[in-house]
């Protein structure tokens, strides 16, 4: 076109739009989103991993998020994964199924079932606790409830056979009733304000016998640890008795906020409306929960790690003969 001796030509049309990058297949989804050295990362790592939402999941977002995952560690990736949906669907997976052994697990044993049922086993725990037989009944739940989330969140892949997962059970939860019995009949002879105390020590007292007699396989036969590459090296009953250690702990203080404070709570409220008791008891404890429990998981690093020289003697001999360059060994904790 010709305007006043310009030539002029018509603009040329827009590139097409680039196609979107491949996910790259290198990152390491092995390992947490968040640096697991630092209590920061943890935090924010236990915060996903324990989100109640977690449990209202369906089979095909699990399954979904299980091929996506199962897929990638192939080298496949789904067509237009982002890295952010990648990460999601790595929290899914490991929310429903276990790191160790890959069996979808049991849904109240999930991490992310801890805050509800937590809420409303200990709320009851903690208002009921004045009867023997209320006493006998909820820490049966709760002792019940604790024994299917340790077993759930063991540490290795080793099978365990109904006769010493029943033993486990009627073991724990037989120590730990009697136990919070026993400190129950303290009450008695104490004055109110440190009888409302009762269900937390009952509740240590009894994570304390619960934790390791559900996991005691881990404790007899070790759990299998590994380099920093994770071969395998071995079993070691020295790893698992730290883990177990760890895992007691964690427990403990998880349960500690809503269980310490709020008997001071309801010393102040007793005399008040009973609903108004309860609904306070509930809602502190609630809300401890959601902090309480991530935080508490954060202590310790999930993937555990201890020298080579604390292990068994026989075992420090087998890894330095075959695997003279390991210092230090790795291995799952539990929850």
């Amino acid at each position: 076109m010709h305007t006043a001796g310009v030539l002029t030509c018509d603009p040329p049309p827009p590139p097409p739009p680039p196609l979107a990058a491949e996910l790259s297949t290198s990152i390491n989804i092995k390992e947490p989103r968040w640096d697991q050295s630092t209590f920061i990362g943890r935090a924010k790592h236990f915060f996903t991993v324990t989100d109640p939402r977690n449990i209202l999941l369906t089979n095909e977002q699990l399954t979904h998020a299980h091929k996506v995952i199962t897929d990638y560690r192939e080298g496949n990736v789904s067509p237009g994964l982002t890295e952010d949906e990648l990460w999601r669907a790595k929290y899914v997976f490991d929310s429903a199924f276990h790191p160790d052994t890959g069996e979808k697990m049991i849904l109240i044993g999930r991490m992310s079932a801890q805050v509800p049922m937590n809420m409303t086993i200990t709320g009851c725990m903690m208002t009921f606790y004045k009867t023997t037989p209320a006493v006998l009944f909820w820490q049966w739940i709760n002792q019940s409830f604790n024994a299917i989330v340790n077993y759930t969140n063991r540490s290795g892949d080793a099978p365990i056979t109904v006769n010493q997962l029943g033993t486990a059970y009627v073991s724990a939860t037989t120590g730990a009733v009697a136990t919070a019995l026993g400190l129950n009949a303290l009450t008695k002879h104490i004055s109110p304000l440190i009888g409302r105390f009762v269900p937390f020590a009952a509740v240590a007292a009894a994570n304390c016998i619960n934790i390791p007699l559900m996991r005691q396989r881990e404790l007899q036969h070790g759990i299998p640890i590994t380099d920093e590459n994770d071969n395998r090296l071995g079993e070691s009953t020295k790893a698992a008795q730290q883990a177990i250690s760890q895992v007691v702990v964690s427990r403990i203080l998880m349960a500690s906020p809503g269980m310490a404070i709020p008997p001071f709570l309801m010393n102040h409220l007793e005399k008040k409306a009973f609903l108004k008791v309860i609904e306070s008891q509930k809602g502190f404890f609630s809300f401890s929960l959601v902090f309480a429990t991530p935080l508490c998981c954060a202590l310790f690093p999930q993937k555990s790690s201890m020298s080579v020289s604390r292990l068994e003697p026989e075992l420090q001999e087998k890894i330095r003969a075959n695997h003279p360059g390991v210092e230090r060994v790795y291995f799952n904790k539990g929850l």
